[in-house]
């Protein structure tokens, strides 16, 4: 088998890993644990098994110069992320986060524009567009099963988490070209856990976590070793035989896997407005995405 089947294998693996999580994450949170006490635990638990692994992977010096930008990365790719992701999700339905997911690539492909001065024009342009209606449509119109109001508060949140990712997709691209990711990916981990920890500490010190049922702590387990550090790993598998743009094209695998997952378990259905919301953004993300004529993915 080569490298390169190895690397789709592992980037769709990711895919369906991220696909399950929204419906397990939203299994523990509210009932069990809050929000950003999950949080705390997620990041606290994979900082540790990330500095762990890097006492068995050859050490690499980072310049004093490039920590402001790991902590931004830190920021963006891990504190405000999960925060405003995991609030959101305690509040919406998993099909609609794992939709409202899918704009990363048009969010990034707008904050490029705007950052590092990047022309949008033609498809590009009418993709952003069509992306950004389907949007409005699932964050203004989308229902959660057994919601209530906060539905639309918690399909905000998570589409600003797709924003705050994006802006982390930018930043770390030098980091990614200037080091081994063990490197700093240990350091972005733990600044997220100091950043996070004021927001998340008093709701895990409110969870009774002797007293959760052994489901519960196995759901908590699998979105701290796989959702987070496995699903990191994959990606850098992934990363070193793809084109970033491959790696992207995945990420719209995780509505199917979550519809099909959320629904076979019965904590979601389909509605007219989530069909025509993903529509519009699967239709926006391939006018986005789609690549010039002579030019193939890797």
């Amino acid at each position: 088998m080569s490298k390169r089947t190895l690397a789709l294998i592992a980037a769709t693996v990711v895919s369906v890993i991220y696909g399950i999580t929204f419906t397990i994450a939203k299994d523990v949170m509210p009932a069990y644990i809050k929000p950003f006490g999950f949080i705390v635990l997620r990041v606290g638990g994979s900082a540790a098994l990330f500095w762990l692994c890097s006492l068995f992977v050859g050490k690499e010096k980072i310049a004093l110069n490039d920590f402001p930008r790991i902590a931004a990365a830190a920021f963006f790719g891990v504190a405000f992320n999960m925060l405003t992701f995991f609030e959101g999700l305690s509040l919406t339905s998993p099909i609609m986060a794992s939709v409202l997911m899918v704009t990363t690539p048009m969010i990034v492909l707008v904050l490029s524009a705007i950052i590092m001065k990047e022309k949008i024009v033609g498809k590009k342009a009418i993709g952003i567009l069509l992306g950004l209606i389907g949007t409005i449509l699932l964050i203004l119109y989308g229902k959660a099963v057994g919601s209530g109001e906060n539905a639309l508060w918690g399909n905000f949140l998570v589409f600003v988490n797709a924003v705050s990712y994006g802006l982390y997709l930018i930043i770390v691209k030098k980091l990614m070209d200037k080091y081994n990711a063990f490197a700093f990916v240990k350091w972005i981990y733990l600044f997220g856990f100091i950043m996070v920890l004021p927001f998340g500490w008093q709701q895990l010190s409110e969870a009774i976590l002797p007293a959760m049922p052994v489901s519960i702590i196995v759901k908590v387990a699998f979105v701290v070793l796989f959702s987070t550090f496995l699903t990191y790993l994959l990606n850098l598998l992934s990363m070193k035989q793809l084109k970033p743009t491959t790696v992207a094209v995945f990420i719209y695998l995780q509505p199917f896997f979550a519809t099909v997952f959320a629904i076979g378990l019965g904590k979601d259905e389909l509605s007219i407005v989530k069909g025509l919301s993903a529509l519009l953004i699967f239709g926006g993300v391939y006018l986005v995405t789609m690549t010039k004529p002579g030019k193939q993915l890797k």
